[in-house]
């Protein structure tokens, strides 16, 4: 008995030595455009799941998007942090990340088309569970989940991390089929108080299930360490905001996926 104990035991220990996060590289098109994305998923969980996407800030997808990546996978998610931007089309410099992400915020049907492709190539996962998929952004990323949802695309959720709130087209609302969650540094200074105030309104006026959580003395980038610490530049790192921020994504998903 104690050496069939035993054996019990080493079983376990090695299955859980074995389960760790996978990830992996994934090729994928949006028109005539080669995408790169960054695939997570942990193997001490079983069968289908339910998936995430994730969308970059403006300087692309980074060791940032994979980092998230790799968090969510091992809270039981598959999760495929997309790639807007394009394989090899990393900025390097401020300048550069505004002008690309100028391209795509000028451009609202390019943005969704390419964010659409992540989305696609997430479902199509063996592991995701096509019923169960939502969406998390930053910053950039923030306003491009947003938009995927004002597509109309078939998403539990989404949720917008010190995202930008602007949309052109205030009725968008009301083809919004996700329930959504914004985080939102109080002080951020790159969203002005009129279009916080005109995304709150497109939220009401289309009917859809939202929340929007404030941060007291958090500005832009609040959960992002590359923005430094100086909030007086507009962008700063607020350990606070990005504790709390990600247990209400967590709360948020525990309710949408129930």
């Amino acid at each position: 008995m104690r050496l069939l104990a035993l054996s019990a035991v080493a079983m376990v220990m090695t299955t859980a030595v074995q389960a760790e996060v996978r990830t992996k590289v994934v090729d994928y098109r949006q028109g005539n455009a080669t995408l790169e994305g960054f695939l997570a998923w942990d193997d001490a969980f079983a069968g289908k799941r339910p998936g995430i996407l994730v969308v970059h800030q403006w300087m692309g997808l980074t060791d940032y998007e994979r980092m998230r990546a790799q968090q969510l996978a091992r809270l039981g998610y598959v999760a495929f942090a997309a790639d807007v931007y394009g394989k090899g089309v990393r900025p390097t410099s401020a300048g550069e990340a505004g002008a690309i992400t100028g391209k795509y915020k000028g451009d609202r049907a390019l943005l969704r088309a390419r964010v659409t492709a992540g989305l696609d190539a997430l479902r199509a996962n063996d592991l995701a569970d096509p019923k169960r998929i939502a969406a998390v952004g930053y910053c950039f990323g923030g306003t491009a989940v947003l938009e995927l949802a004002r597509s109309g695309a078939d998403l539990a959720g989404v949720v917008s991390f010190h995202g930008g709130l602007d949309a052109p087209d205030p009725t968008d609302g009301k083809t919004i089929r996700a329930r959504v969650l914004v985080l939102h540094g109080a002080d951020d200074p790159f969203n002005q108080p009129k279009d916080v105030a005109a995304f709150q309104q497109e939220m009401r006026s289309g009917g859809v299930d939202w929340q929007m959580v404030y941060y007291g003395g958090a500005v832009h980038s609040f959960t992002q360490k590359e923005a430094g610490n100086d909030p007086s530049k507009g962008a700063a790192y607020n350990a606070t905001a990005d504790r709390r921020s990600w247990e209400a994504m967590r709360i948020f998903f525990n309710e949408i996926f129930k």
